[in-house]
Formats: C-alpha cells, sequence, structure tokens
C-alpha cells in the first residue's frame, strides 16, 4: 500500500469518527429529552412526576471518548429536564448541592472538613469574625449559587480574572455545554493553578449559563478527583464528561429527597399556629441548614417550632449535639 493511499484512509477514517461523535452528541442532547419527556410524566404534577434516570446512564461502561459523551449528555439532558418541573425546590438543592461542592474542593487543598464542620462554620460565624479557610470556600459557593448568571456579577467579585476575559468565556458558542466549562476549566488553571475554586466556579456557571439555567446548580465538580485538574486538551473534557456521569446519581438523589420533603413540609404549614411560624417555614425551603437563631420569631420560639418540626417528622436535626443545633428538611 502505497503512502498516499494510507494516508488516504486514516483520513477517512478520522472523518466517520467525527461523524458517528456528531450523532451520538445530538442524539443525547436533543433526542434522549424528547424520549424522557414521554417518560414517568402522567397525569400527577407532584414528586411522582419527576421521571426517572435509566439504568444504562450510569451502569454502562464506557471507553470509547465519543460514548462518554453521549452517556454524559445523557445524564446532563435528563437533570436539565428534571430541574425544569416546578415542584423541584431548586434553591434548596442550589444550596444543598454548594455545601457538596464546598465539600469536594476543601478536600482538593488537603483539608478533611466535612459538611458538618462546613455547616458549622458558616451558621456559627459572629458578626466580624473570619470563617477560616473552609469556611470561605463555603462562603464562595454559597454566594455563587446565590447570584443570577451574568458575566458583570462573577467579575465584580473577582480580582483574578477580567471581567472582559469573564464576558468572552460566558459568549463562547462553538462547543458543547461541558466542552465550554472544561475549556473555561482549563485556562482559568492555567492562569491562576492555585485558584482551583473560582476556576471551577466559573466553568461551573458557564455550564449553566450553556444550558439556559437562572443560577449555577453545581454538577461536574461533584465527580470531579483532584487529579482531573491536571489534565489539558481533550483530556480534561474527557474528566469533566466522565465527573458528570458519577455526580448525576447523587445530585438526583438530593433532588428527589428536596422535593418530597419540601412536599411533606408544605403540607403542615396549616397545622402551626405559632406567630411567625409560616416565615420560619419558607426559610427551611431555601436553605440546606438553620440555625434556630435565623428564624425570625424570639429564640426560645424558634427552638420550640424547631422541635415540633422534629416531632412532626418533616425536619432533621443534623448535628447531634444538645447545644448549636442545625436544622434542616
Amino acid at each position: 500500500m502505497s503512502d498516499n493511499q494510507l494516508l488516504s484512509d486514516i483520513f477517512e477514517q478520522d472523518n466517520e469518527r467525527r461523524f458517528s461523535y456528531k450523532l451520538l452528541h445530538k442524539s443525547a442532547v436533543a433526542g434522549y429529552v424528547l424520549t424522557m419527556n414521554t417518560l414517568g410524566r402522567e397525569s400527577n404534577p407532584h414528586f411522582d412526576s419527576l421521571p426517572l434516570l435509566p439504568s444504562w446512564v450510569t451502569s454502562t461502561r464506557a471507553e470509547a471518548p465519543e460514548y462518554v459523551a453521549f452517556l454524559s449528555g445523557a445524564a446532563l439532558s435528563h437533570l436539565h429536564l428534571v430541574l425544569a418541573d416546578n415542584t423541584v425546590p431548586k434553591t434548596l438543592i442550589r444550596d444543598r448541592l454548594a455545601l457538596r461542592a464546598a465539600e469536594v474542593t476543601v478536600g482538593f487543598s488537603g483539608r478533611s472538613e466535612t459538611m458538618s464542620d462546613l455547616r458549622d462554620a458558616l451558621h456559627f460565624l459572629s458578626p466580624g469574625d473570619l470563617p477560616g479557610p473552609a469556611g470561605e470556600i463555603y462562603q464562595l459557593w454559597r454566594r455563587s449559587v446565590q447570584r443570577p448568571i451574568h458575566p458583570s456579577s462573577f467579575g465584580a467579585q473577582n480580582d483574578i480574572f477580567s471581567g472582559k476575559q469573564i464576558a468572552v468565556w460566558f459568549t463562547q458558542s462553538d462547543v458543547s455545554p461541558i466542552e465550554r466549562a472544561a475549556n473555561v476549566l482549563e485556562q482559568c488553571l492555567d492562569i491562576a493553578p492555585a485558584n482551583e475554586v473560582s476556576a471551577l466556579i466559573l466553568a461551573e456557571a458557564v455550564l449553566a449559563k450553556a444550558l439556559g439555567w437562572e443560577r449555577i446548580t453545581p454538577v461536574f465538580t461533584l465527580g470531579l478527583e483532584h487529579s482531573d485538574l491536571r489534565a489539558r486538551g481533550e483530556g480534561l473534557v474527557l474528566a469533566c464528561h466522565h465527573a458528570l456521569r458519577r455526580a448525576i446519581v447523587e445530585i438526583l438523589r438530593h433532588v428527589s429527597d428536596g422535593t418530597r420533603n419540601t412536599i411533606r413540609v408544605s403540607a403542615i404549614v396549616p397545622k402551626l399556629r405559632a406567630k411567625g411560624a409560616k416565615d420560619a417555614v419558607q426559610i427551611f425551603l431555601t436553605q440546606d441548614a438553620v440555625a434556630p437563631s435565623a428564624l425570625p420569631m424570639p429564640d426560645r420560639a424558634a427552638r420550640r417550632l424547631c422541635d415540633r418540626l422534629v416531632s412532626l417528622g418533616v425536619v432533621r436535626e443534623l448535628t447531634g449535639r444538645d447545644s448549636f443545633r442545625l436544622y434542616g428538611i
């Protein structure tokens, strides 16, 4: 076989692979959403209407990059569909996933703080005190999921990446959402290798913007390994696809639990007679953890309300302590 014929065969195989990848990607992003929109969504407008994740999305072993991208796209499409359901308490879910993202990224820095430690670091912070390194990371994630997604809001809070550069990242549209996020993550890490948290937050913001979400919902960060952040190019894109597949089951579990518990809490509101109880319940419906002192009522009444909600089985005490307690649904 001549060298020209060999090169021709190589180019032809490469074109076939690229064409196959495009077909898989489109079917993941478009066809899968259309299919899943008809599953598990009958006449019930509440919790049971949330579609179930097909087992093949996470159980299938995938090695080829194009197949990994297909499964990742299927998982992301399913999550997008679930979050579009009006019964999902999105503010609560974002706050809970911010805590998980903080726990993951705190681990990247070599620290051992757990979710419980991070909750304590913020919810019992005295005015004027600093939350410490781990608490600062948690603060960054919480604030990031609370802000509307706009380049100016992230540029104003960031002293490392210029607002102009951030605006460019937010408007890029020539690749898929995960690729966009991975490209931004790579550029941020190249500019500031030590600032992994800001890099991940910006990458998650770009992904959310590409998907049309109003605010950041941490996704692939929950499934990343620290070693993944050393990858570059297609290796980093592939790592983000794998991370999303690893994280999707946990994310959907948080969505399921949060939705179910929100419905249960809302159902008992008419039974609560204490003054300010209804406003207090609204705080539980939007935050991962709540200290009695944060409720809009006297301290003693707040503690009694928390105990009442625990006895009704709609709120959990999160610390296991007799004092300095935190509660969440």
